[in-house]
């Protein structure tokens, strides 16, 4: 399985299994293409790791295979960004497999379908490779100088319910709302809400009209509170995300389209790498 590298996924809605399944690979690509086939979703893609197993072929002949079928629509790398609950956000590099092969309009509408998708349960390292931002280094600390006295900034709590009139018109809330449901959303808070779950507490299915919005909070806020999280079940539980932008991949470098030209889901430079290693692999005496 994979752990850091790139883990199998199936696209989804594909035909049975059948014996013309890959007839229109050569016979080498066409074991290959039957091997990936039958990985569990999660496993490594990398051609190294797939030459480990394959008992047959090596690392150059397993690399040669996964450029046709990338080139017959079989494979392809999707980089997704996703958002998480807690507003952190990352890259992950997606290795999607379709038994079926795909047009590259296909693939372009499927990569378009990303967008918007619940990751909650599926973005864990294993069946993407996580690029996490490298934190730059801290400056030394300066001196601070002796802070003025200053009001008291709002909290997390008051801050969340001033942000429903932008979420939703109708939970326009006034000042002393505000104040007065503070403490049970700061209560939401310290058991494991988000605001972003908060707002989306208050405002889903809301009525056509809302003619107390502060009443209504109150009882949502009361009726719905989560229960007390432990610490076991805070690490237990997976983080919402979802993908909030997709872009496709090339499937060697890793380079997305923003920055190369994809041909066939490979960028124009690993395609011209890959069919020199191919020249060389062929003996002199067999070369046109």
């Amino acid at each position: 399985m994979a752990k850091t590298g790139y883990g199998k996924r199936s696209s989804g809605d594909e035909d049975p299994h059948a014996d013309p399944d890959f007839a229109h690979l050569s016979l080498r690509a066409r074991e290959i293409a039957v091997f990936v086939d039958h990985l569990a979703d999660g496993h490594s893609m990398a051609h190294k790791v797939l030459a480990d197993e394959h008992p047959r072929y090596g690392q150059q002949a397993i690399r040669t295979a996964l450029n046709q079928l990338i080139d017959a629509g079989h494979l392809r790398w999707i980089k997704e960004h996703i958002t998480l609950d807690d507003n952190t956000m990352r890259w992950v590099t997606r290795t999607y497999w379709s038994r079926t092969p795909r047009s590259e309009e296909w693939w372009a509408e499927f990569t378009r379908e990303r967008h918007g998708k619940d990751v909650t349960r599926s973005h864990a390292p294993g069946l993407a490779r996580t690029e996490e931002p490298q934190p730059e280094p801290a400056p030394e600390p300066e001196p601070a100088p002796e802070p003025e006295p200053a009001a008291d900034e709002p909290s997390d709590a008051y801050l969340t319910l001033v942000e429903l009139r932008a979420a939703d018109r109708r939970m326009t809330l006034s000042e002393s709302d505000c104040r007065a449901l503070e403490p049970l959303v700061a209560e939401w808070l310290t058991r494991g809400a988000t605001p972003n779950g908060v707002i989306r507490a208050l405002t889903d299915g809301l009525p056509p009209t809302v003619t107390n919005p502060g009443g209504l909070a109150r009882n949502r806020l009361e009726t719905k509170m989560p229960p007390k999280r432990t610490d076991k079940t805070a690490a237990s539980r997976p983080r919402g995300g979802r993908v909030t932008r997709a872009l496709m991949a090339c499937g060697f470098c890793g380079q997305d389209e923003r920055t190369v030209w994809l041909v066939r889901g490979i960028c124009v430079e690993c395609r011209k790498e890959i069919e020199e290693e191919e020249k060389r692999a062929i003996p002199a005496t067999f070369r046109p």
